[in-house]
């Protein structure tokens, strides 16, 4: 496959950057660190701030939006690689306008054809946007286990139970449940999907303040969200119609969803984005002893080997969607390759700085604005959020390499 760009990319390239400069504003910026103050419920009518709506106007007046989404469900019938220069391009400034995470992915594999027509375009403009409801106190990376329970009740489901780290549960107009539907089921079994309005009657959403809060992680902080939440379903009635991919099919409609979800310029950029900071501070850098120093030069470089791997595994995938090929093992490669480097360049960066790594926003010695510390105290997440760094060597194992599933010893007789 050919990585490089061909003119008509590169023109998109160009006409993206220079648009950028002229209409990412620091109002808009301030619109996108606002949304952290905002409860859901409070009476805010636009999470997403009037000038960040407003560039999302003008990026659906350009066709930027959805690009690789098909014409009838609100997209552009474009290709992959031009939607990968538009997103990549706003993730370098701190905008996330891909529909990464928003179920948009899962919802086009497994969804009907109504459910299609009506989130799909929605979601590309923004009316809908999706809270991740997968996670709970005891069940983290072990989704298998979870005990969220949505019981069956004529055409309805009743859900009762707990989500933890819904992170944008106070601010998304629906969410994207993962719920135990037949006890009686082996674990991966007896799992289902539903996806329903925030506002359905008996949820409640509580805050869980990060240590990213106090202070604020700068704009740019791989993980740094200042809130997450704890939500509770209370007697939750959704109609099966809600279902999506069908009822007890949940972990493969799961599975093929976060897999999806992890193509594109958002998982990409979000890994190597601390690659790139420490490679443009040791260059612009007054401070004498850095650019210059072997150590320093040789482990850059080697950080910047491994992100190149990052865009060229992350370009594999794209290519594979596109042509319409199986998409097994890719995405989950991806996860286990691309955070692991993101860990170590957040290592090697503190290492560099030495006590001014550990400076947070608002230090007066603070460097970049505090934003490598930041990274410190978010970089333990990138192993974990979206699927654990050993779940995917395990769907890497058996999905790609087609090897039998880890099996736990039996214990010894007595």
């Amino acid at each position: 496959m050919n990585f490089g760009y061909t003119p008509e990319q590169e023109a998109l390239r160009r006409e993206v950057n220079a648009f950028i400069a002229e209409h990412v504003t620091p109002e808009v910026l301030h619109d996108k660190e606002a949304q952290d103050d905002q409860m859901h419920g409070s009476g805010v009518a636009d999470p997403f701030g009037p000038n960040m709506r407003e560039l999302y106007g003008k990026l659906q007046a350009r066709g930027w939006l959805g690009i690789a989404y098909p014409k009838e469900y609100g997209g552009q019938g474009g290709d992959r690689i031009s939607q990968y220069i538009v997103e990549e391009a706003f993730m370098r400034v701190g905008l996330n306008i891909s529909l990464s995470g928003s179920g948009a992915p899962a919802i086009m594999a497994a969804g009907t054809e109504e459910q299609k027509r009506y989130y799909i375009p929605r979601l590309i403009s923004r009316e809908i946007t999706f809270a991740l409801g997968f996670t709970e106190p005891h069940a983290g990376a072990d989704l298998a286990n979870i005990r969220c329970r949505a019981t069956r009740d004529g055409d309805h489901f009743v859900i009762n139970g707990q989500k933890i780290y819904t992170t944008s549960g106070h601010l998304s107009s629906h969410i994207y449940l993962m719920a135990r539907t037949d006890p009686s089921l082996p674990k991966r079994e007896g799992l289902s999907i539903f996806i329903f309005p925030m506002d359905t009657p008996g949820i409640t959403v509580r805050p869980l303040w990060s240590i990213q809060n106090n202070p604020r992680a700068p704009l740019g902080t791989t993980y740094g969200e200042a809130r997450t939440n704890e939500t509770f379903f209370d007697n939750v009635r959704v109609h099966e119609s809600t279902l999506l991919g069908g009822e007890n099919k949940g972990w493969k409609v799961a599975a093929d969803g976060l897999n999806l979800d992890r193509v594109g310029a958002f998982r990409y950029v979000m890994s190597i984005r601390r690659d790139e900071d420490m490679v443009n501070w040791v260059k612009t850098t007054e401070l004498e002893g850095y650019a210059d120093n072997p150590a320093i030069r040789d482990k850059v470089a080697e950080l910047w080997i491994e992100a190149q791997v990052c865009r060229l595994m992350t370009m594999r995938s794209m290519s594979i969607v596109q042509r319409g090929r199986d998409f097994t093992y890719e995405g989950s490669a991806e996860k286990v390759w691309a955070p692991e480097h993101g860990v170590r360049t957040t290592e090697a960066i503190t290492q560099m700085l030495g006590p001014y790594g550990q400076l947070l926003r608002g230090s007066p010695h603070a460097v970049e604005e505090g934003v490598f510390a930041h990274n410190v105290l978010g970089a333990f997440q990138s192993g974990v959020n979206h699927g654990g760094v050993t779940i995917m060597r395990d769907q890497v194992a058996r999905r790609g390499l087609g090897l039998p599933a880890m099996r736990r010893p039996k214990a010894a007789a007595n």
